[in-house]
């Protein structure tokens, strides 16, 4: 019979599958390195048991104790599973911008979830690097498994995924892709391939918010480059001591919208459900095409599993809200489909500017219709309710009526987004659809821009 003892015993052995529509402009040919076949559903099941296993060889894990890891979701899964077979306690501290799939998924087998805000320094007491630092020395018999300068990270990838690479293409590899977060996966596998034939380029994936790129190629770490950003599990704030820059032969940097984008498109194109760092990974190459020529093999390592962004990338309202859906937009109905669902806030002429900015603040709006006797009658946008505020500030207490402009221009949902477009400008900031049941919704430059983003 053939059987596992336990789960740890299915980790490695991940399939090499052809990217065949998404780079078909690439000369090269193109293999994902597919890890969510691994029980956890990522590449970061290999480091998370190599780590727990050598913290129990030299001692730093005790029986019974409890593990302590910040994460962005797939390195706690790992350890879950690790905690689980070998009858630890799990505490798993995540910043906000990750997904509650991978929030969900932690507390279901098992961990315990702590929750810290993104964006903050990584030095506040409030950060997940902090939390996790405090957590470990305030739990008895407790490890901080700390996977950023852990050298068993990089290690787990030298001693499998490395050589599965190798193994798999022959020795025919000549370029490496990956995502760069811990740096584990892209210094370990480098190394190793890079012992094996020098000649192989490594190429690591950045976010725009990051600092891998340009301390690459300048030695600086700048702080300026620092900024929150959307894309999960690539890219730092910190230098982790696992990224080995001299492994890494180039970085390139892709935004938070094209790798959302492109991770859809693998799922839709390719047949493979995976999640947001396969889709930087796969606009990175598409972006880096002028490097590779026809002969060569081009592996790139795709991290975990789409259900863990199932609310997220994966959720048309949710990349909408950000500009990220690639919608088509043709006529004026479609352009107020992000916000049909509001009733049109409107004002009466009577009632005074106070009411409007008070309007405005609630609703987070910026331009209101006015209305009389149930037509609409003007208009009033924050711009303009500024400049008068400014010269005098009684303004506040007249009728709106007093200081409205002319109303906004009214289009049918039917009207083209051309239509619209021309009516909307610097003196007219907004226009209104009429419905085909009569109700109305209005239509701002920033819809326009959405939809041409």
């Amino acid at each position: 019979m053939k059987f596992h003892n336990n789960i740890l015993g299915t980790i490695g052995n991940t399939p090499l599958v052809r990217i065949n529509k998404l780079t078909k402009d690439i000369p090269a040919l193109v293999l994902a390195k597919v890890e969510t076949t691994n029980p956890g559903n990522s590449v970061k099941d290999r480091m998370a048991i190599k780590m727990i296993e050598d913290a129990e060889a030299d001692g730093r894990l005790k029986p019974g104790g409890t593990i302590i890891e910040g994460t962005s979701g797939n390195t706690g899964m790992g350890l879950a599973l690790g905690a689980i077979i070998k009858g630890y306690k799990l505490v798993c501290v995540l910043n906000d911008k990750q997904s509650k799939e991978k929030m969900d998924i932690l507390r279901a087998v098992g961990a315990e979830v702590v929750v810290c805000p993104t964006a903050v320094d990584p030095t506040d007491p409030r950060s997940y690097y902090s939390v996790s630092k405090r957590l470990a020395k305030e739990i008895p018999n407790s490890w901080y498994v700390n996977q950023y300068d852990n050298p068993s990270n990089a290690l787990a990838h030298y001693e499998s995924t490395g050589p599965e690479i190798w193994e798999q293409t022959e020795g025919k590899i000549t370029h490496f892709v990956v995502g760069v977060g811990t740096g584990g996966t892209i210094s370990g596998v480098g190394k190793y391939l890079k012992e094996k034939n020098p000649n192989i380029k490594i190429l690591g994936i950045d976010t725009y918010g990051s600092v891998f790129k340009k301390y690459k190629e300048t030695g600086i770490f700048d702080e300026n480059e620092i900024y929150p950003y959307i894309t999960e599990g690539i890219g730092e704030d910190i230098l982790p001591e696992n990224v080995d820059f001299d492994v890494i032969d180039h970085f390139e940097k892709v935004t938070d919208k094209d790798a959302a984008v492109y991770t859809r498109k693998i799922a839709r194109e390719e047949g493979i459900f995976v999640g947001n760092s396969a889709g930087s990974a796969i606009k990175g190459i598409l972006q880096m095409k002028d490097m590779f020529k026809p002969d060569d093999v081009v592996v790139v390592l795709f991290h975990d599993h789409g259900s863990r962004y199932v609310g997220k990338i994966f959720n048309d309202d949710w990349m909408r809200e950000r500009g990220f859906l690639e919608e088509e937009f043709k006529t004026a109905s479609e352009l107020i489909k992000v916000h049909e669902d509001q009733p049109l806030v409107t004002l009466f002429g009577e009632e005074l500017v106070s009411h409007a900015v008070a309007a405005m603040r609630k609703f987070g709006i910026s331009q209101i219709p006015v209305m009389k006797d149930n037509k609409f009658v003007g208009s009033i946008d924050d711009n303009h309710v500024y400049h008068l505020l400014v010269d005098n500030p009684s303004v506040i207490d007249a009728p709106i009526s007093s200081i409205m402009q002319a109303p906004f221009p009214i289009v049918k949902e039917s009207a083209s987004i051309e239509e619209v477009s021309k009516l909307i400008n610097k003196q007219t900031p907004a226009a209104l659809v009429e419905m085909v049941d009569g109700k109305f919704h209005i239509v701002t430059k920033y819809d326009i821009i959405s939809s041409l983003a």
